[in-house]
């Protein structure tokens, strides 16, 4: 029995009564995720499935949009309650993140995904320790997929995947780059206005981090696959290809990683459609010894807008979006005289109130539409209602097939086409566009003709052909019945199943036992420090000593990032491990040798003991300019520091051999923070007391999380020959540009110093070269410009922050992150979340200019400014300054 967990943030969900077309965020997709999640929690051996979305308190929708849980009730639930267990089945988990009583479009939720993240990740966790009482025999109960739907949730999904170190899959839905295209196209806008309106760059760049991050990429259509994903830097087909036949002959890949991408179509249920058999005429006879069931109200509706409503029905449901080409086939029909005399056109465009409360390109689309039905003289040929139920949509498709009437989707490019196997259930021939997922469908089903959605002469020949052949028409119906079985929920859901578990199990793995669930209060918040000499097997002390060039996994397969086997003794091993994490070349007589394991005493690191965690993130050229940022936070906390009820963790781009160094140079001890995270996130230290142990200690367990798809050696010599290339093209006397700083780097952060800020690409070309390379990784400008870190793909400053919650229980509300007013290039991911923030001005170069220039998206895009967990300081931020600013944040009185 298992679990796993859905992420589709945008639009509004719930399990019935979907208010589909209610705008543009409330589509397709809506339903494609509640009947997945609901089908496969029906499933042999599934336990629990978690769609988790946003939680709306807003009056402008409905008051179930704020319920916090929804169980989704299976279609065929007759004895299925009574074999489920107490917690078990499929829910809408509805997490609270964004604007509070404000119901928001999805561009507007990218500044808010961090928020989503941090409240995921807090489900998960407890629900792991439920399921676990449950059916995992006391051990936690870990998803074995988190799976994001669209963008926004692509973006969450790797970010949980990466703090959990569970398995990613991702579905796209429809892609940025393939509507950028389109976009352009149209020439309705310039690439800017395209970015200003859609936020599509940063659209894109989370599709970029999605292909990063999945085991998986599920598709409806190949078309998807060779025709849209291969626009990413992150996905090329035929290097994908070579990979996989590498893999299969056990041939190195040199730290090299692509995506499966697996084609599932989406599934419909079909137990409750019985398909129309009479028609207009022949139903009107009737049987005399059986009363005829009432119409549907929404028959009359329609049927009110036309002249001869026993005419075939052209059936069209769409929203009124441009990229649906209403506007086309409402041309098409107008100009073909054979077609008009024949049919009528219905067009269901969603709900409406009036054209003024639309949105603005929505309400473009209709007024054309009615401009086009008065040009033309449509009137009683073209049905256009403002308002029906999701529950009437299944008449419409009736009433379509009663008159032998014919389904259209005109989209300009369609990712799958749902609406297409809706139609086909209920006995519809179809006539759809050639572009995406309807030539899948087409083929599986044959039950239609395609048509290019750019000619209007191509859809009114179509439409025209299958109304007036009649037999074509029986035959298109006919075939569609016949093979609809395909599609439904059950054999999807084998399907998932199936190439779910050809995943690598993945989950967090403490080698020092259970102690994280240890929550007992220390007696005094000021304990000792001493109690980190205890932590647990997998605090291993660093060691001077040389990068292990063996560790990573580097090259060996696309899946598995370590050979399972090992011929090494076990004291090789222990000094191996012992090693691993510890920065290059550094020769500190402080640093102790160790082979022996520490126990698991129950002991662990002071900073989930305080009542506040204070991380100073603040980003500046010199170390010495950090600490100097540091003091000023030290004075500003002088008393809480003194009681010792809060705790500090320095979050640098310093490695720690450089941090210590300076603190040994100043007389300062390591004691004064609780834990270290450097090198951009790539490492986590906690100090030590007992000075036969050394100064500090790695956290490995940490090192486990962030090796995904880690490119070690291959991706190093691939960055070296980088920043080579870099030299011989932009240095005329072949003075280094950038140049690999070995003493710098470590098992995990491959860093390279920058003698010319200004002649290096920004990283976002460094991102694209590497994507492109199908090498997975994280690179970060630092220090203003003047050190690049490569470090793990999913590693963060940020995510490690998150790491101690997953590890040592320490509530992220309670923690309190120091910025400058920028910083490195990953400054944007240090803001947001449910953590405070606090943006000290003043104290740190301003660098933003030229390093957010790395940024193909305003920083507004992705930093919530208005959050009320964020505050800045004014001018010149002193001691008391920023003691006023914690004050306003209400972070001293708690």
């Amino acid at each position: 029995m298992f679990s796993t967990m859905f992420c589709s943030l945008h639009g509004l969900i719930r399990g019935e009564n979907m208010e589909l077309g209610r705008d543009s965020d409330t589509g397709g997709q809506v339903k494609y995720v509640v009947e997945l999640a609901r089908a496969l929690g029906s499933m042999p051996g599934v336990y629990r499935v978690d769609l988790l979305t946003r939680q709306v308190s807003s009056p402008d929708v409905d008051w179930s949009y704020g319920e916090p849980a929804e169980m989704l009730t299976p279609r065929n639930s007759e004895g299925f309650m009574d074999e489920m267990g107490e917690s078990s089945g499929s829910y809408i988990v509805r997490i609270p993140f964004g604007p509070k009583d404000k119901y928001i479009a999805k561009e507007l939720l990218w500044p808010h995904i961090p928020e989503f993240v941090d409240g995921a990740l807090n489900h998960i966790i407890q629900m792991s320790k439920v399921l676990g009482e449950q059916i995992g025999s006391g051990e936690p109960v870990w998803p074995v997929a988190i799976h994001g739907h669209y963008a926004d949730a692509g973006d969450s999904a790797a970010l949980l995947s990466g703090a959990l170190n569970v398995p990613m899959v991702f579905t796209g839905h429809s892609l940025g780059r393939d509507k950028l295209d389109q976009l352009v196209k149209q020439g309705r806008q310039s690439r800017d206005e395209i970015n200003v309106t859609y936020k599509i760059m940063r659209r894109i760049e989370a599709e970029e981090l999605a292909l990063d991050a999945s085991e998986m990429v599920v598709t409806s259509t190949k078309q998807e696959i060779e025709e849209q994903w291969r626009l990413y830097d992150g996905f090329d087909p035929i290097l994908e290809r070579k990979l996989r036949a590498r893999i299969k002959r056990n041939v190195s890949c040199f730290g090299r990683y692509m995506p499966r991408m697996v084609v599932i179509p989406p599934g419909m249920e079909f137990n409750h459609i019985i398909p129309h058999d009479g028609d207009m005429d022949g139903e009107a006879e009737g049987n005399d010894d059986h009363q005829a069931a009432p119409d549907p109200p929404i028959w009359s509706e329609i049927m009110r807008f036309f002249t001869n409503p026993r005419k075939p029905m052209i059936l069209a449901l769409a929203r009124p979006d441009p990229k649906k080409n209403i506007t086309t086939l409402v041309k098409a029909f107008g100009e073909c005289r054979p077609l008009r005399e024949l049919a009528n056109l219905t067009l269901i465009m969603g709900n409406r109130d009036g054209i003024d409360e639309m949105s603005g390109t929505n309400a473009s689309v209709l007024m054309t539409v009615l401009k086009l039905i008065d040009k033309y003289d449509l009137y009683g040929q073209v049905a256009y209602p403002k308002h029906h139920k999701q529950a009437d949509v299944p008449d419409i498709y009736r009433l379509a097939a009663k008159t032998k009437g014919v389904f259209i989707n005109p989209a300009f490019i369609e990712p799958f086409g749902l609406t297409l196997i809706e139609a086909t259930a209920h006995g519809l021939p179809m006539v759809a566009t050639k572009n995406g997922g309807p030539v899948d469908i087409q083929r599986v089903l044959d039950n239609g003709l395609l048509i290019d959605p750019h000619d209007q002469q191509s859809i009114a020949d179509a439409l025209l052909k299958l109304v007036a052949d009649k037999q074509l028409w029986l035959r298109c119906r006919q075939n569609g019945l016949k093979n609809i079985h395909l599609f439904s929920w059950p054999e999807h859901c084998k399907t998932y199943l199936t190439r779910i578990a050809s995943c690598k199990p993945r989950q967090p793995q403490w080698r020092g036992g259970d102690d994280a669930e240890d929550t007992s209060e220390p007696e005094s918040p000021s304990d000792s420090l001493r109690d980190i000499q205890d932590i647990s097997l997998n605090l291993k002390f660093s060691l001077d000593g040389e990068k292990n060039d063996d560790s990573g996994n580097a090259d060996n397969s696309l899946d598995f990032e370590e050979n399972a086997s090992d011929p090494k003794s076990k004291l090789e091993k222990a000094v191996l491990n012992l090693s691993k994490g510890a920065v290059k070349n550094t020769r500190n007589p402080g640093f102790i040798e160790r082979t022996d394991q520490m126990t698991g005493s129950g002991k662990f690191p002071l900073l989930r003991r305080r009542r506040h965690l204070f991380i100073i993130s603040v980003d500046c050229d010199t170390i010495s300019g950090v600490f100097a940022a540091a003091s000023i936070i030290f004075e500003a906390l002088g008393k809480q520091r003194n009681e010792g009820s809060v705790g500090f963790v320095l979050s640098t781009s310093f490695t720690m051999s450089e941090v210590h160094s300076f603190l040994v140079s100043k007389g300062l001890s390591l004691a004064e923070f609780d834990a270290f995270i450097c090198s951009s996130g790539s490492d986590v230290y906690y100090p030590s007391l007992n000075s036969e142990d050394g100064p500090f200690v790695v956290d490995e367990d940490y090192h486990s999380q962030i090796e995904y798809r880690w490119g070690g050696e291959g991706l190093r010599k691939t960055l070296v020959r980088w920043a080579a290339s870099i030299t011989d093209k932009k240095s005329e006397n072949q003075d280094p540009i950038i140049s690999e700083d070995e003493n710098l780097s470590s098992n995990y952060c491959y860093a390279f110093k920058v003698q010319k800020p200004e002649a290096v690409p920004p990283v976002k070309d460094v991102r694209k070269v590497l994507r492109i390379q199908a090498l997975r990784c994280h690179a970060i400008y630092c220090q203003s410009g003047t050190r690049l870190n490569v470090i793990p793909v999913l590693a963060s400053r940020s995510q490690a922050l998150r790491y101690l919650y997953i590890r040592w229980g320490v509530d992220l509300s309670r923690m309190i992150v120091f910025v400058g007013e920028s910083g490195d290039t990953d400054y944007e991911g240090l803001l947001g979340g449910i953590h405070k923030s606090v943006i000290m001005k003043g104290i740190a170069p301003n660098t933003g200019n030229r390093l957010y220039a790395n940024r193909s998206y305003p920083l507004s895009d992705v930093v919530p400014f208005d959050s009320p967990n964020i505050i800045q300081t004014s001018e010149n931020c002193t001691s008391s300054v920023l003691r006023a600013a914690l004050d306003k944040l209400g972070t001293l009185r708690n």
